[in-house]
């Protein structure tokens, strides 16, 4: 023992002057944790203290008596098949020290991993994802930049960064997947959520699989689908649609394609454009769909919007610009908008036509039409309606209701011969 504790102080004496980082660090870890795990002297706990202290707070003497934080697995004396990270995250437990002030590295196995991390509040991180984070030897980030500001606050150093985004994510396989097929635990983070989904990250979980490495997902923040539960609107079915193309006719024409869908329909939408977005689904969906506008999701400015497309047209194009990142959320096609048709039939004094209120579709579309043509209605005014009321795409129920107005002009003329 006399022997062992000599040699243990001389590592230690190298630990700290090692500066907490480093080969040398690295090597008298491996001799503490692997050559003598079961080891119990008050010496070496005193000094593995001092050092972490000292690394924590460089102006205090080693000397204070401060036992500093919690320690890890490998700096305790801990039986293998208990948890040493404790129960949870309460006060004074070892996860709540790995989470809060720990940087030493996890072990994990080879792997691709996809990390979420905060929209907004950095604290919406999960305790795993650090724990990712700290475990990997190869980060993939949209912007480096914009990462090495989260790593920084998680107070991980040294990680290799580089960047992957969608202008040079294809480029980079090659040399991530050989990486990745050598046994290299390598992450894959966005800027902002979950990586994937409007964001990069697609191609390189897609070649991943491919060539048969492991691909492991966390689950983390992804901001429509916390739009979507704030949002008030149904959620049991939904639509995402991510961005819709910047061109407004192409813009009208992927929304004629979404008219029809009868869950909520999810879209992103840029600060400066969100007036045009606005705009066009006003036009093409109708201007009295329920509509929330989620800006600036887990920050500070969070704001959920809640009104008509058309107000929302009016408040983001004529009170005030929109800014910050955008969720539009729209309520979809449904029973509602049939209704909506039958109290237009009432008010109009059409309350004789009957209209279905069977599930949206073209097949609904083209009775609803049939009944304001034979009502009396004109072909432009039942088209009107069955564009802004039941989200049909216009161009075809243009064409459907000019086809039903000439066959109901035949039955009527070949009643008229009947007749004589």
């Amino acid at each position: 023992k006399i022997f062992l504790c000599d040699r243990l102080s001389t590592v230690m004496s190298a630990y700290r002057l090692a500066g907490g980082t480093g080969a040398l660090r690295a090597s008298a870890r491996h001799f503490l944790v692997v050559l003598c795990p079961r080891l119990n002297f008050v010496t070496l706990r005193t000094n593995l203290l001092d050092s972490r202290q000292a690394l924590a707070n460089p102006t205090e003497s080693h000397t204070t008596g401060n036992a500093g934080p919690s320690l890890t697995r490998q700096e305790l004396d801990v039986d293998p098949d208990v948890d040493a990270l404790g129960p949870g995250p309460g006060p004074g437990s070892l996860r709540d020290a790995v989470a809060t002030a720990s940087t030493e590295k996890v072990l994990l196995a080879p792997g691709l991993y996809v990390i979420p991390t905060p929209i907004g509040n950095l604290q919406d991180i999960t305790l795993r994802a650090v724990d990712t984070l700290r475990g990997v030897n190869l980060l993939l980030a949209e912007d480096t930049r914009h990462t090495r500001k989260l790593l920084n606050f998680l107070n991980i150093r040294h990680l290799e960064v580089l960047s992957c985004n969608e202008h040079n994510e294809k480029h980079r396989l090659a040399r991530v997947l050989q990486r990745l097929q050598h046994g290299e635990p390598v992450g894959l983070v966005s800027d902002a959520g979950m990586p994937g989904i409007s964001d990069p990250g697609h191609v390189v979980v897609a070649a991943a699989a491919e060539a048969g490495v492991r691909v492991v997902v966390l689950p983390g923040p992804c901001a429509f689908v916390t739009a979507l539960v704030g949002s008030g609107l149904p959620t049991e079915a939904f639509t995402f649609a991510g961005f819709l193309p910047p061109k407004s006719g192409a813009r009208r024409h992927a929304l004629e394609r979404l008219a029809s869908q009868a869950g909520t329909l999810v879209l992103y939408a840029p600060p400066h454009g969100l007036g045009s977005v606005l705009r066009d689904c006003v036009e093409v969906l109708g201007g009295g769909r329920r509509c929330c506008v989620a800006r600036e999701i887990s920050k500070v400015h969070e704001e959920y919007f809640r009104s008509t497309l058309e107000d929302a047209l009016r408040e983001f194009s004529e009170v005030r610009e929109a800014r910050g990142e955008i969720c539009l959320l729209i309520e979809g096609c449904g029973s509602l908008e049939l209704q909506s048709v039958a109290a237009t039939l009432e008010r109009d004094g059409l309350a004789g036509a009957v209209v279905t209120t069977a599930a949206v579709g073209p097949g609904a579309v083209e009775r609803v039409l049939r009944e304001l043509l034979a009502a009396g209605m004109p072909v432009s005014g039942a088209v009107k309606e069955v564009v802004s009321n039941l989200g049909a795409n216009k161009k075809a129920a243009y064409s459907t209701a000019l086809r039903l107005s000439e066959q109901l002009g035949r039955e009527s003329n070949a009643g008229t011969m009947e007749k004589r």
